[in-house]
Parts: C-alpha cells; sequence; structure tokens
C-alpha cells in the first residue's frame, strides 16, 4: 500500500480514507474517492497547485482525457481548457519513484501530436518540466516557471 510521500509541490489537504486495507483519495474533479496510487497522489496535488496558486479554473480541468493514438486508445492524465473550449495545457504525471526520462518527453510528444496544445507539464513531484509549443514556427522552449492561467491564455 502506498504511503503519501512529500512532494516537491505545495502541501494540499487531500481527504485521505481507509476502506478495505486500501488508500483512497478523494478526487475535487470527479467528486468521488480514487485508490490512491503514487501517480493519483501526484495528479491530485498539481490539480490543487494549479487552481489554488496559479488561477486555473477547476471547472475547466479534464482528468484523463481519451485520445486515440493511431489505432491506440490513450488518456492523457491532465487537460486543461480556455472559456472558449480550447485545450490550452497537457500534463502527464508519473509517480515520485518514476525517473523522468526521455521516454517520458516522447509520451507527451505522442500525445501532443493529437492534442496540439501550446503548453506541456512534465511532472512526477519532484521534478517539474515546463514546455512552450509554437506550432507556426515549429518549434518548442523549455521554460523555468509554469505561466498563470491569464498568462497561458495569451500563448
Amino acid at each position: 500500500m502506498f504511503q503519501p510521500i512529500q512532494l516537491n509541490l505545495p502541501s494540499c489537504s487531500s481527504k485521505i480514507t481507509r476502506k478495505s486495507n486500501k488508500l483512497y483519495i478523494f478526487d475535487e474533479l470527479r467528486k468521488r474517492d480514487l485508490v490512491l496510487t503514487p501517480e493519483e497522489w501526484v495528479r491530485q496535488h498539481w490539480v490543487h497547485y494549479l487552481y489554488t496558486h496559479k488561477g486555473y479554473p477547476k471547472s475547466l480541468m479534464q482528468i484523463e482525457g481519451g485520445l486515440k493514438l493511431n489505432t491506440l486508445q490513450k488518456r492523457s492524465d491532465l487537460l486543461i481548457y480556455n472559456n472558449n473550449g480550447e485545450k490550452i495545457l497537457l500534463a502527464e504525471f508519473k509517480a515520485p519513484t518514476v525517473k523522468i526520462t526521455e521516454n517520458t518527453f516522447h509520451q507527451v510528444a505522442n500525445y501532443n501530436s493529437v492534442h496540439r496544445i501550446p503548453l506541456l507539464v512534465v511532472s512526477n513531484g519532484l521534478e517539474h518540466y515546463y514546455c512552450r509549443i509554437n506550432f507556426k514556427e515549429k518549434k518548442f522552449e523549455f521554460i523555468l516557471d509554469l505561466p498563470n492561467y491569464n498568462s497561458a491564455l495569451n500563448l
């Protein structure tokens, strides 16, 4: 059973319960308890961080949005939209014990070849990477900090 650890994100007051010898965490977006896995621990911290510290509205967040990549059905960890329904941020989360590697970036790049989103986040809760994509110029750049919601709307 996963025991929550301190992440490199502001702490959040997650509602954790134990049922049948398993830990569950309440997902504020889906309004239900989910099995507390290491990846879910990271995702819930990020959701909290994004709306509390960066101003991204919870109502515009979608967890595990489906996508079709070639013939395979995949799920992105977190999508965030603007008020017009356009995707502005794609996040891929890993468990804290999973090292962020080139394969992780290939995974999010493959997902983004379908979504075409200008802002990417890759994190295992301890290390965070942010990337801005310019589709017109076919370029990308790593950025030091994630823009807040209002700034992200202008990308």
